[in-house]
């Protein structure tokens, strides 16, 4: 495409400063390059300042979405117990509901949508503030303008949208304790655990509501706002004789694209690439998902673009700019998060390794290679009596004559040597997720680099094309200088015969 659009040996210099930076250009410098004067908004200092409060206003932000997060851990940990105590053992003998209505279903869920909600708020309010920080920034160039509020918006979306996830995926459950000493946070509440399934349904319950939640969101804008917005215009400058209109005065009265107009598209796009590739472990229906919003999403834009939006303004631009870096990062990032959401996440390494060296000798009992034994296995058992005073549970009646408990982890019984201490099971699981995590990632990104080897960016064809290009570009080049050195030589000459046929013409008379 950049062979065909004559866009390959784009150069800086024809992109041309916005209008908004020139209006404050009032130092003069010189230009290093062409060592001619030009008007600059800023000195080196001021730009090392401007730079400075942008980039802590980024932080600022940023940091701002792990307080919601961690907010939301906070009502994750709180509720939890509130439905704990309030949801009836007994739901008028109905299994079904008993059975999928539990305390963890019912944080999750509420979690996953207070989450949603407030994503969404402080969605809108940082992009306002990311073109507010862009602005001040004061970047020279639309190229360089776009870049910019693409790196901070990105940034700020990637923490927004995927640090709920990253928690659930890598966090929950993994700091708990046991039960005679529990891990208590902030020093209070006790440590969120998973389910006795993992928290691979947990983490696939919240992309589903954030995935699918955005998109239908997005799509409801896309639809709505330009419409209410050119009915308003409409009946605010109706003269009762809209249909006698030319056409392009009626498409003058449609929403302006801006300047902006396909970049919220592009971000679209790469937080859903993001929601595609990241979790795709743990959520295998999202490419599914994916395409099917995209079918819709090209329909609805050919639909906002037509009839509802002036006719955008066609600039020439070398590349998709930052995004092109950001989706190479995402795809990166990608082969190691799914490889850990394997390893730490699901149950397949540990039962990986209770078939394959806990199940027979010398650590098991079984004669062949079985999973006969693995709940027992990964269940440790703790005493009663060694509860400490903040970590007693309420009395039950069904839990007065019991003297010991399981709970979900690999370590010793009560009596041993090392009781409660991790054992030798769990020091296996640990290297064999390591060993398993590293594989993968070297693996994949070997593959990676043979495939993009293989298959080049630029065609050989293309490559050839535009080494003739610049082979014709020189040939004329240095042929024009030719003509020119000719007839300058041609010039002189005729000027020296002319010379010297007057000498001997005054030298014969």
């Amino acid at each position: 495409l950049e062979y065909n659009w004559d866009t390959s040996e784009f150069l800086e210099q024809e992109d041309q400063p916005r209008a908004e930076y020139e209006a404050k250009c009032t130092r003069v410098v010189i230009n290093p390059i062409t060592q001619q004067e030009e008007h600059v908004p800023y000195t080196a200092c001021g730009k090392c300042v401007r730079m400075t409060l942008c980039t802590s206003a980024v932080l600022f932000w940023i940091l701002l979405i792990v307080a919601s997060v961690v907010g939301i851990i906070v009502y994750r940990l709180s509720v939890f117990f509130v439905f704990s105590a309030n949801l009836p053992r007994h739901i008028n003998g109905t299994e079904a509901i008993q059975k999928y209505l539990t305390p963890q279903t019912a944080t999750s869920i509420s979690a996953s949508v207070i989450s949603f909600v407030i994503i969404m708020i402080l969605n809108m309010v940082y992009e306002r503030m990311a073109i507010i920080i862009t602005d001040f920034e004061l970047p020279r160039t639309q190229t360089d303008y776009e870049n910019s509020l693409t790196t901070k918006m990105f940034l700020f979306q990637f923490v927004n949208y995927y640090s709920s996830c990253f928690y659930i995926a890598f966090f929950k459950g993994k700091f708990v304790g046991y039960p005679g000493d529990p891990i208590y946070w902030p020093g209070r509440y006790r440590n969120e655990e998973c389910e006795p399934g993992g928290c691979l349904l947990e983490l696939t319950t919240q992309l589903t509501i954030i995935m699918g939640g955005k998109a239908i969101w997005n799509n409801i804008q896309e639809i709505f706002l330009p419409w209410i917005k050119n009915m308003i215009g409409r009946c605010r400058v109706s003269t009762g004789s809209e249909d006698t209109l030319p056409r392009w005065e009626q498409d003058y009265h449609l929403q302006p694209i801006g300047k902006l107009g396909l970049f919220y598209e592009y971000l679209e796009m790469v937080i859903q690439f993001g929601f595609v590739t990241l979790f795709v472990a743990s959520f295998p229906l999202a490419p599914l998902l994916a395409l099917v919003n995209n079918m819709v999403e090209i329909r609805l834009d050919a639909w906002k673009l037509t009839t509802q939006y002036r006719r955008a303004v066609a600039a020439k631009a070398q590349d998709i700019g930052a995004w092109q870096p950001i989706m190479q990062g995402v795809a990166i990032l990608a082969v190691a998060t799914n490889a850990m959401i394997i390893a730490f996440t699901s149950d397949m390494i540990p039962r990986l390794v209770y078939y394959w060296a806990f199940s027979v000798p010398p650590y098991g009992n079984h004669s062949s290679y079985t999973m006969d034994g693995y709940i027992n296995n990964s269940l440790s058992v703790f005493s009663i009596a060694d509860f400490t005073e903040e970590s007693q549970p309420d009395p039950v009646p069904w839990f007065v004559d019991a003297t010991t408990c399981r709970y979900r982890d690999f370590r010793y019984p009560p009596g041993h040597e090392y009781e409660y201490s991790h054992n030798i099971y769990y020091w296996h699981v640990i290297a064999a997720k390591l060993a398993f995590l590293i594989v993968v990632e070297h693996v994949v990104y070997l593959v990676k680099f043979i495939i993009s080897y293989a298959i080049p960016d630029v065609s050989k064809e293309t490559k050839e094309k535009i080494k003739r290009e610049k082979y014709l570009i020189q040939k004329i080049l240095h042929e024009s200088h030719l003509k020119i050195a000719k007839k300058q030589m041609g010039n002189m000459a005729d000027q020296i015969f002319k010379g010297v046929d007057d000498k001997l013409r005054k030298k014969l008379k």
